[in-house]
């Protein structure tokens, strides 16, 4: 049972590692391209904006794999080594998304302000 209970945890744990990455290259793509294409045309404020808006959206879920990720690889051997790795990673990456979250809710509110 605690074999089975290991292979599931790691399986897991690389399954969400995955989904971040995927995550991370999604919104890294589709961030150059949108980005590319709007800093080569001049175009609106407004549209650069959503674009760097969808390009938080995907770094935030990626973070939040990479979290679940850790949270799964640390039930495997909890010992007070990894349980402070896991503090110290979880901090990070929990201050990461407030900061990324705070710049969104930033650049939302510019952009209801233009829209009045």
């Amino acid at each position: 049972m605690a074999y089975f209970a290991h292979l599931s945890a790691e399986y897991i744990a690389l399954g969400a590692n995955m989904l971040a990455i995927l995550a991370i290259a999604v919104g890294c793509v589709q961030g150059a391209i949108g980005l590319s294409y709007l800093l080569l045309s001049g175009g609106p404020e407004d549209r650069l904006r959503q674009a760097w808006l969808a390009f938080g959206r995907w770094l935030v879920a990626g973070l939040t794999f990479q979290l679940a990720a850790d949270i799964v690889e640390t039930t495997l051997a909890p010992d007070w080594d990894d349980i402070g790795k896991l503090g110290a990673i979880a901090a990070i990456r929990t201050a990461l998304n407030y900061f990324l979250d705070r710049d969104m809710e930033v650049l939302r509110e510019r952009g209801r302000q233009t829209k009045l």
